[in-house]
């Protein structure tokens, strides 16, 4: 278990380096909301976007997604409060005006990333325009 990553994962590190590569600048690991006890893989506070990279076996993708064929019952409910969890999280976050992002470990990077980079600039658009709505 020590062995498994939670964070730097590959599928993060290269989606995190093409939106480098856009301009994109974002925490890592960070909690998108102070109260909520879950780090998101890469947050925009500014603009409210929280991203998750899952793993498919921990998350449980409806398509690589294996049962162990050891402790199954032990393994299986894990999973399964995983993504208990994960509907939770991305519910809270979007109660709180959060747009939340997910993606599976075996979807292109460089899709993700071009996701990521199409909702951070229309959510940064919409926020200059209340700004600027408020200057009036």
């Amino acid at each position: 278990m020590q062995a498994i990553r939670s964070r730097d994962t590959k599928p993060e590190r290269l989606i995190r380096r093409l939106l480098h590569a856009q301009g994109l600048r974002y925490r890592v690991a960070a909690r998108p909301l102070p109260d909520l006890r879950r780090t998101a893989d890469i947050v925009f506070r500014p603009v409210k976007v929280a991203v998750f990279i899952d793993g498919c076996y921990w998350h449980g993708c409806p398509e690589h997604y294996v049962p162990p064929k050891t402790n199954e019952g032990y393994w299986s409910g894990k999973v399964t409060g995983n993504m208990a969890r994960d509907r939770e999280t991305d519910q809270r976050l979007r109660e709180a005006s959060w747009e939340v992002l997910r993606f599976w470990e075996h979807e292109s990077p460089d899709e993700c990333a071009n996701t990521v980079y199409r909702v951070v600039l229309r959510r940064r658009q919409a926020l200059l325009q209340r700004k600027l709505g408020h200057l009036e």
